[in-house]
């Protein structure tokens, strides 16, 4: 079964991070599981030298779990990263929606976050035309074809998500 999910995106500085934390807890506190996906354009690593799952990765493990009573984690090793269609079914199965910071050219349904004083364009709606584009959410009242939402109400936010993707 493919999870329910939307991508949060915009310009770097807009403040996403931020919003769907909001989110995070406004659903969370409506009952609903919530899976997150942040997509990263760099290099990151989560284990680190001198650590014992770091030093099995090293030694050249494919697949790397680390679990204990509270949390576990999986390190996979990839020449190329897989899409987020791809992510979603293989560790998302369990939750009731997922949000996404980033993910900019997949096909999942977007909300972009737009402030005034960060950008004068939307990413989604200017040179290019995004059709997956279902919101923005704006500290300024914009004209588009989509609605708009407030970016300083993670209530308003969270109320669309569960109108129209979880309803």
């Amino acid at each position: 079964m493919k999870p329910k999910a939307i991508s949060f995106v915009a310009k770097s500085g807009t403040g996403k991070t931020t919003l769907l934390e909001k989110v995070i807890a406004a659903l969370k506190a409506r009952g609903y599981r919530v899976g997150v996906v942040k997509h990263d354009a760099h290099r990151f690593d989560i284990d680190h030298p001198g650590k014992d799952s770091h030093r099995l990765t090293a030694a050249g493990a494919d697949t790397m779990l680390i679990c204990s009573s509270e949390k576990l984690a999986v390190v996979k090793q990839h020449t190329v990263a897989p899409t987020i269609e791809e992510l979603l079914p293989a560790y998302f199965f369990d939750v009731d929606i997922v949000l996404t910071e980033g993910f900019k050219q997949s096909s999942l349904p977007k909300i972009e976050l737009y402030r005034r004083e960060r950008s004068g364009t939307l990413l989604c709606r200017g040179q290019e035309h995004d059709p997956t584009l279902v919101a923005v959410a704006s500290d300024t009242a914009l004209e588009l074809d989509v609605p708009v939402l407030d970016l300083n109400n993670a209530g308003e936010v969270a109320d669309f998500i569960e109108a129209n993707l979880l309803k």
